[in-house]
């Protein structure tokens, strides 16, 4: 056994207990975040374009500022926390912008992101942004003044409605979807990265993985020609090769019936 001096710094091993941790947070899924569209278990995170119209469709049916609060999260690929932090001042009316300050970064950082224009008329008529924006103090004022947990319940809710169950009916599923979708949109990557406010190319790729309309034509493709199986393939083979039989044996009695007519002339 190996004695320390006294004034020897006495040196902590991490390694064991990161392992630990590491292995812990696998298990439960933690550590997937936005790394992966699908968690450990192989359960998918990400809504799909069915499920994103009926999100949409069930929000209509809600109070105008919970419905433009889930409309204006779906169309944004936001975070919770970052809708909630939106103020008056924070939207661009004429050019149909707003302005989102990125969490999860060291660094301050923000993002322009254009939102449908039908969406940002909506919000200025319920919530009056061009007269908010003409006072400063107004102007700086949270739209939503909810706790985080509140519209996570929300978001809940509308997911319920539109019968949307499993690990991505969450607040995070709307927020891949809307990558999922801009990408089979034919949006440039870059362009994705910067309105989802990734801090690496890396992270947005992830959604080139999801099975898109030209995978989905390809594949149609591939089912037309599987659509005969070998059984019927092999039937309608033998059917071919009869039918060439049939008419060899007709084409020789129809020559025996000619010869026998030339003889009789």
């Amino acid at each position: 056994m190996t004695t320390r001096h006294r004034d020897q710094p006495f040196e902590f091993n991490r390694k064991p207990a990161r392992n630990i941790l590491k292995n812990i947070v696998a298990r439960h899924g933690w550590s997937s975040g936005e790394a992966g569209l699908y968690s450990p278990g192989g359960n998918r995170k990400y809504i799909n374009h069915e499920e994103r119209q009926r999100v949409l469709g069930a929000a209509e049916t809600l109070e105008p500022e919970r419905c433009l609060f889930t409309l204006l999260l779906a169309w944004t690929g936001a975070r919770i926390s970052e809708v909630l932090a939106l103020t008056a001042a924070s939207f661009q009316l004429d050019n149909g912008i707003v302005t989102i300050v990125t969490l999860k970064r060291r660094k301050f950082c923000v993002r322009e992101v254009p939102i449908p224009p039908r969406l940002i008329a909506r919000l200025d008529r319920c919530f009056g942004l061009r007269r908010l924006q003409r006072c400063e103090h107004s102007a700086l004022q949270r739209l939503w003044p909810w706790h985080r947990a509140t519209a996570w319940r929300l978001i809940k809710h509308v997911m319920l409605l539109a019968q949307v169950t499993g690990r991505q009916a969450c607040p995070r599923g709307l927020r891949h979807a809307f990558g999922v979708g801009a990408l089979q949109g034919g949006v440039p990557p870059h362009l994705i990265q910067r309105w989802m406010g990734h801090a690496q190319l890396s992270t947005t790729v992830i959604y080139m993985n999801v099975c898109g309309p030209d995978e989905l034509a390809l594949a149609r493709r591939l089912w037309k020609g599987a659509l005969i199986p070998n059984a019927i393939k092999q039937l309608c083979q033998s059917v071919l090769r009869t039918v060439q039989g049939i008419q060899k044996v007709v084409v020789v009695m129809a020559a025996g019936v000619f010869m026998r007519s030339s003889r009789n002339w």
